[in-house]
Protein backbone atom coordinates (compact mmCIF):
# COMPACT_ATOMS: atom_id res chain seq x y z
CA UNK A 1 0.00 0.00 0.00
CA UNK A 2 1.23 3.59 -1.19
CA UNK A 3 1.71 6.00 1.47
CA UNK A 4 0.76 9.55 1.44
CA UNK A 5 3.27 12.46 -0.33
CA UNK A 6 4.40 14.56 3.01
CA UNK A 7 6.67 16.98 0.72
CA UNK A 8 4.60 20.17 0.07
CA UNK A 9 7.05 20.32 -2.98
CA UNK A 10 6.05 17.27 -4.40
CA UNK A 11 3.16 17.83 -7.46
CA UNK A 12 1.32 15.02 -6.52
CA UNK A 13 1.11 15.69 -2.33
CA UNK A 14 -0.26 19.47 -3.35
CA UNK A 15 -2.97 17.33 -4.50
CA UNK A 16 -3.80 16.46 -1.00
CA UNK A 17 -3.31 19.49 0.94
CA UNK A 18 -6.42 21.05 1.86
CA UNK A 19 -7.39 24.48 0.92
CA UNK A 20 -6.97 27.29 2.95
CA UNK A 21 -10.15 28.64 4.98
CA UNK A 22 -11.73 31.70 3.04
CA UNK A 23 -10.95 34.86 4.78
CA UNK A 24 -13.79 35.97 7.90
CA UNK A 25 -16.99 37.99 6.19
CA UNK A 26 -16.17 40.63 8.65
CA UNK A 27 -12.69 41.24 8.24
CA UNK A 28 -11.45 44.79 9.24
CA UNK A 29 -9.76 46.84 7.23
CA UNK A 30 -6.26 48.39 8.20
CA UNK A 31 -7.35 52.10 8.72
CA UNK A 32 -8.82 53.23 11.97
CA UNK A 33 -9.96 57.16 12.39
CA UNK A 34 -10.36 58.54 15.59
CA UNK A 35 -10.09 55.01 17.45
CA UNK A 36 -12.81 53.91 14.73
CA UNK A 37 -12.67 51.03 12.49
CA UNK A 38 -14.39 49.29 9.87
CA UNK A 39 -15.54 46.13 8.69
CA UNK A 40 -13.91 45.24 4.73
CA UNK A 41 -17.19 44.66 3.03
CA UNK A 42 -17.06 46.38 -0.42
CA UNK A 43 -20.82 47.24 -1.63
CA UNK A 44 -22.53 44.51 -3.74
CA UNK A 45 -21.95 44.75 -7.35
CA UNK A 46 -25.57 45.37 -7.93
CA UNK A 47 -25.55 48.04 -5.82
CA UNK A 48 -22.59 49.73 -7.47
CA UNK A 49 -24.47 49.00 -11.19
CA UNK A 50 -27.75 50.97 -9.75
CA UNK A 51 -25.49 53.74 -8.67
CA UNK A 52 -23.88 54.07 -12.23
CA UNK A 53 -27.05 53.63 -14.11
CA UNK A 54 -29.04 56.75 -11.93
CA UNK A 55 -25.64 59.12 -12.57
CA UNK A 56 -25.52 58.03 -15.98
CA UNK A 57 -29.62 58.71 -16.33
CA UNK A 58 -29.19 61.86 -14.65
CA UNK A 59 -27.55 63.45 -17.36
CA UNK A 60 -29.91 62.90 -19.61
CA UNK A 61 -32.95 63.79 -16.87
CA UNK A 62 -31.06 67.07 -16.28
CA UNK A 63 -30.97 67.77 -19.92
CA UNK A 64 -34.79 67.12 -20.71
CA UNK A 65 -36.48 68.70 -17.59
CA UNK A 66 -33.71 71.93 -16.96
CA UNK A 67 -33.01 72.71 -20.58
CA UNK A 68 -35.22 75.46 -20.84
CA UNK A 69 -37.77 73.79 -23.09
CA UNK A 70 -41.17 75.46 -22.13
CA UNK A 71 -43.81 72.74 -20.22
CA UNK A 72 -41.59 70.32 -18.91
CA UNK A 73 -40.52 71.15 -15.61
CA UNK A 74 -42.29 70.37 -12.15
CA UNK A 75 -42.71 74.03 -12.06
CA UNK A 76 -44.68 74.26 -15.39
CA UNK A 77 -46.83 71.50 -14.70
CA UNK A 78 -47.94 73.68 -11.32
CA UNK A 79 -48.78 76.58 -13.40
CA UNK A 80 -50.53 74.34 -15.29
CA UNK A 81 -52.69 73.21 -12.82
CA UNK A 82 -53.14 76.17 -11.43
CA UNK A 83 -54.52 77.78 -14.43
CA UNK A 84 -56.52 75.04 -14.86
CA UNK A 85 -58.29 75.16 -11.72
CA UNK A 86 -58.67 78.74 -12.51
CA UNK A 87 -60.46 78.03 -15.31
CA UNK A 88 -63.14 76.09 -13.52
CA UNK A 89 -63.75 79.14 -10.91
CA UNK A 90 -64.02 80.88 -14.45
CA UNK A 91 -67.33 79.32 -15.57
CA UNK A 92 -68.95 80.79 -12.36
CA UNK A 93 -68.89 84.44 -13.59
CA UNK A 94 -69.67 86.27 -16.71
CA UNK A 95 -67.15 87.42 -19.05
CA UNK A 96 -64.61 89.61 -18.66
CA UNK A 97 -65.16 93.15 -19.17
CA UNK A 98 -62.05 94.56 -20.97
CA UNK A 99 -61.14 97.58 -19.48
CA UNK A 100 -58.26 99.77 -18.85
CA UNK A 101 -58.84 99.89 -14.50
CA UNK A 102 -59.82 96.17 -15.06
CA UNK A 103 -56.90 95.23 -16.53
CA UNK A 104 -54.68 97.50 -14.42
CA UNK A 105 -56.33 94.79 -11.85
CA UNK A 106 -55.97 91.79 -13.78
CA UNK A 107 -51.70 92.94 -14.21
CA UNK A 108 -51.74 93.34 -10.77
CA UNK A 109 -53.26 89.97 -9.82
CA UNK A 110 -50.89 86.87 -9.59
CA UNK A 111 -53.23 84.29 -10.39
CA UNK A 112 -55.04 85.61 -13.26
CA UNK A 113 -51.70 86.20 -14.99
CA UNK A 114 -51.17 82.49 -14.41
CA UNK A 115 -53.63 81.88 -16.49
CA UNK A 116 -52.57 84.57 -19.32
CA UNK A 117 -49.55 83.09 -19.02
CA UNK A 118 -51.01 79.43 -19.74
CA UNK A 119 -52.65 80.64 -22.87
CA UNK A 120 -49.84 82.45 -23.85
CA UNK A 121 -47.53 79.38 -23.64
CA UNK A 122 -50.35 77.14 -25.12
CA UNK A 123 -50.96 79.51 -28.23
CA UNK A 124 -48.09 82.16 -28.85
CA UNK A 125 -44.83 80.86 -27.90
CA UNK A 126 -44.31 79.69 -31.69
CA UNK A 127 -44.51 83.50 -33.01
CA UNK A 128 -43.37 85.92 -29.83
CA UNK A 129 -41.09 83.06 -28.48
CA UNK A 130 -41.53 81.55 -24.67
CA UNK A 131 -40.51 84.54 -23.07
CA UNK A 132 -42.09 87.09 -25.38
CA UNK A 133 -38.47 87.91 -26.65
CA UNK A 134 -40.14 87.66 -30.14
CA UNK A 135 -39.88 84.84 -33.42
CA UNK A 136 -41.07 85.58 -36.26
CA UNK A 137 -43.36 87.87 -34.96
CA UNK A 138 -42.87 91.12 -32.60
CA UNK A 139 -40.69 90.99 -29.44
CA UNK A 140 -43.75 91.99 -26.39
CA UNK A 141 -40.78 93.03 -23.94
CA UNK A 142 -39.37 96.34 -24.90
CA UNK A 143 -41.13 99.41 -25.17
CA UNK A 144 -42.47 99.57 -29.16
CA UNK A 145 -45.60 98.47 -30.64
CA UNK A 146 -47.18 98.54 -33.96
CA UNK A 147 -50.37 98.11 -32.81
CA UNK A 148 -50.58 99.10 -29.12
CA UNK A 149 -51.43 102.64 -28.61
CA UNK A 150 -53.37 102.11 -25.34
CA UNK A 151 -54.10 98.67 -23.01
CA UNK A 152 -57.54 97.81 -24.47
CA UNK A 153 -56.17 97.34 -27.93
CA UNK A 154 -54.33 94.51 -26.60
CA UNK A 155 -57.33 92.31 -26.58
CA UNK A 156 -58.58 93.65 -29.74
CA UNK A 157 -55.28 92.59 -31.39
CA UNK A 158 -55.42 89.11 -29.86
CA UNK A 159 -59.13 88.81 -30.88
CA UNK A 160 -59.38 90.29 -34.32
CA UNK A 161 -55.70 89.43 -35.78
CA UNK A 162 -53.36 92.40 -37.10
CA UNK A 163 -51.02 92.92 -39.54
CA UNK A 164 -53.09 91.23 -42.70
CA UNK A 165 -53.41 88.11 -40.69
CA UNK A 166 -49.92 87.63 -39.90
CA UNK A 167 -51.17 87.91 -36.36
CA UNK A 168 -54.47 85.15 -36.35
CA UNK A 169 -57.57 86.31 -34.74
CA UNK A 170 -58.35 84.01 -31.91
CA UNK A 171 -61.52 85.48 -31.33
CA UNK A 172 -63.25 82.09 -32.65
CA UNK A 173 -60.58 79.89 -30.49
CA UNK A 174 -60.34 80.97 -27.38
CA UNK A 175 -62.83 81.59 -24.44
CA UNK A 176 -63.14 85.99 -24.12
CA UNK A 177 -61.65 85.64 -20.84
CA UNK A 178 -58.80 84.09 -22.05
CA UNK A 179 -58.94 86.39 -24.27
CA UNK A 180 -59.38 88.94 -21.98
CA UNK A 181 -55.90 87.72 -19.28
CA UNK A 182 -53.70 86.72 -22.30
CA UNK A 183 -53.81 90.69 -23.43
CA UNK A 184 -52.61 91.53 -19.36
CA UNK A 185 -49.87 89.04 -19.39
CA UNK A 186 -48.95 90.13 -22.52
CA UNK A 187 -48.55 94.03 -20.87
CA UNK A 188 -47.10 93.01 -18.40
CA UNK A 189 -44.12 91.63 -20.42
CA UNK A 190 -43.13 95.50 -21.23
CA UNK A 191 -39.99 96.72 -19.80
CA UNK A 192 -37.92 93.03 -20.05
CA UNK A 193 -36.33 93.84 -22.67
CA UNK A 194 -35.10 90.17 -23.55
CA UNK A 195 -33.12 90.06 -27.05
CA UNK A 196 -34.92 89.13 -29.48
CA UNK A 197 -34.06 88.25 -33.12
CA UNK A 198 -33.26 90.75 -35.22
CA UNK A 199 -35.80 93.17 -37.08
CA UNK A 200 -38.67 91.80 -33.79
CA UNK A 201 -38.23 95.62 -32.89
CA UNK A 202 -41.51 97.08 -34.42
CA UNK A 203 -43.44 100.18 -34.36
CA UNK A 204 -42.87 102.93 -32.02
CA UNK A 205 -42.57 103.88 -28.24
CA UNK A 206 -45.83 104.27 -26.53
CA UNK A 207 -46.41 106.35 -23.39
CA UNK A 208 -46.22 104.06 -20.34
CA UNK A 209 -48.98 101.87 -18.71
CA UNK A 210 -50.82 103.73 -15.42
CA UNK A 211 -49.46 102.78 -12.40
CA UNK A 212 -50.60 99.09 -11.22
CA UNK A 213 -53.25 99.05 -8.39
CA UNK A 214 -51.94 96.62 -5.23
CA UNK A 215 -52.38 93.11 -5.37
CA UNK A 216 -55.43 91.30 -5.28
CA UNK A 217 -57.41 88.54 -4.87
CA UNK A 218 -59.58 87.02 -7.44
CA UNK A 219 -62.36 86.59 -5.42
CA UNK A 220 -62.37 90.53 -4.23
CA UNK A 221 -61.66 91.74 -8.10
CA UNK A 222 -65.35 93.05 -9.82
CA UNK A 223 -64.05 92.55 -13.03
CA UNK A 224 -67.10 90.57 -14.43
CA UNK A 225 -70.44 90.88 -16.28
CA UNK A 226 -73.34 88.51 -15.21
CA UNK A 227 -73.62 85.99 -17.48
CA UNK A 228 -76.93 86.18 -19.85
Amino acid sequence: MSSIPTDPNDPLAQEFIPAPPPPPRDQLSGHEYDGIQEYDNPTPGWWTAIFAVSVFFSFFYFVYYHAGVPDRSVRDDYDVSVAADLKKRFATMGTLSVTEPNMLQWMANPEYLKVGQSVFKGNCVSCHGADGQGLVGPNLTDEYYKNIKKLTDFSKVVANGANNGAMPAWANRLHPNEVALVSAYVATLRGKNLPGPPNTQLGEPIPAWPPLPAATQPAATPTATPSK
